[in-house]
């Protein structure tokens, strides 16, 4: 069995606010200590909506990878680098979009949801048709086994998944496969090759998903098994070929609706947004200013907190201690709103702070960010650099 990877990315907008920490960042610090993690600037998916003004890409990519460094993401514990900067992601997009039915792109539900979003632009492009067939080569160039996502992106995985079972069923069927996968069974010993072929009916007649796990645990306890012998043997258990891309799980992460000062979900769009690295001053002045319930028009107004987008930011950032408070003082005008107001603005610059003191390492001296992507790069095309021998290989293309 291939190894456990994580991987994720985000196209290159500049400066992130807090809605992308609470929404994505927070989780893959938190992913970095559990699973070997590829973090990735999805700099190419950038120009699928962008195409016609790329020249701020390059400095959102550096600003939001410092971002990611504030936030807390380790480099020491992660890969982080550049999508264009390994090329290989392009080469197998390219192979995959000779197999891949048009039709299959045009089920994606976020390619016509999109493009009636952005109706202001011109997405009827090929780049922008085929964006979920970069996303899929993102993710099967790294054989990575685990994509957190929302709910809404679940489409985008099960879409990866079966363009890794095509791949492989296509191509992984090596001349005298199965007189060789069942001559590999006969390396695991009589108890385990019988173990095996159980646990490979169990699934292929019964459906059981569980027992690929168990048959994947069983060949791990056979470390002499050659690479090659161990990948017939995967693809034998579920009735495909040798298995040369691996089909991903969504790692599902929780949601997330971080809201923005206006109480709609943060979004630069809405104009709501405070960035992860914003000066205290500006912090202050914008929660100070945010509506309220437009009930309270005296200090004298009780109001409803349900109405007010600031106890929307307590649900965040204040204790049971301090919303109990802020209910109890709205509903009996007990004080006013900029008394209410200054728990969040504590709070919201408490959870800024370290991420202002790790960021000013790399904004005095940015060629230690260069630094650790040119690193980034360089792991992962290596890794991305083993997966395409092994296509190049399984489509004919492995000239020498």
């Amino acid at each position: 069995m291939y190894a456990e990877r994580v991987l994720s990315g985000m196209r290159p907008t500049g400066s992130l606010h807090l809605g992308h920490y609470h929404g994505v960042l927070k989780n893959w610090v938190e992913l970095q200590h559990e699973y070997p993690c590829l973090f990735f600037v999805a700099d190419w998916h950038a120009l699928t909506t962008h195409y016609e003004d790329p020249q701020g890409i390059e400095k959102a990519s550096w600003d939001m990878v410092i971002d990611w460094l504030a936030a807390g993401v380790d480099p020491s514990q992660a890969t982080l680098f550049i999508q264009s900067q390994v090329p290989e992601h392009a080469e197998l997009h390219l192979l995959l979009s000779m197999m891949t039915p048009l039709g299959w792109l045009e089920r994606v539900p976020t390619y016509k949801d999109q493009q009636e979003k952005l109706d202001s632009k011109d997405l009827s492009t090929y780049g922008f048709l085929g964006y979920p067939l970069l996303m899929s080569s993102d993710i099967l160039i790294y054989r990575a086994d685990k994509v957190p996502v929302g709910e809404d992106q679940i489409p985008h995985v099960e879409f990866t998944r079966e363009l890794a079972r095509r791949f492989n069923h296509m191509y992984g069927r090596e001349a005298g496969f199965e007189e060789k996968a069942i001559a590999a069974v006969k390396q695991l010993g009589s108890k385990k090759g019988r173990l095996y072929n159980q646990l490979r009916t169990r699934f292929q007649q019964e459906g059981a998903q569980d027992a690929i796990g168990y048959a994947h645990a069983l060949l791990d306890e056979v470390p002499d098994l050659s690479l090659a012998d161990r990948e017939r043997l995967y693809g034998y258990l579920e009735g495909t070929g040798k298995m040369i891309l691996v089909e991903p799980g969504a790692l599902l992460t929780k949601a997330s609706r971080m809201p923005g000062l206006d109480g709609q979900k943060m979004s630069k769009s809405y104009g709501n947004t405070i960035t992860l690295r914003e000066d205290e001053a500006s912090v202050s002045q914008k929660i100070k200013r945010m509506p309220t319930d437009p009930a309270r028009v005296r200090l004298t107004d009780p109001g409803d907190p349900d109405k007010c987008p600031v106890w929307q930011l307590h649900l965040v950032y204040s204790d049971e201690v301090c919303k109990d408070w802020a209910q109890k003082g709205c509903r009996n005008a007990s004080f006013g709103c900029l008394e209410c107001k200054q728990p969040v603005i504590d709070g919201i610059l408490k959870e800024q702070a370290p991420m202002r003191e790790r960021a000013q390492l790399y904004l005095d001296d940015p060629t230690l960010v260069r630094n650790i992507i040119a690193d980034g790069n360089e792991k992962a095309r290596k890794l991305a650099q083993e997966t395409m021998r092994d296509v190049r290989e399984a489509m004919g293309l492995n000239y020498s």
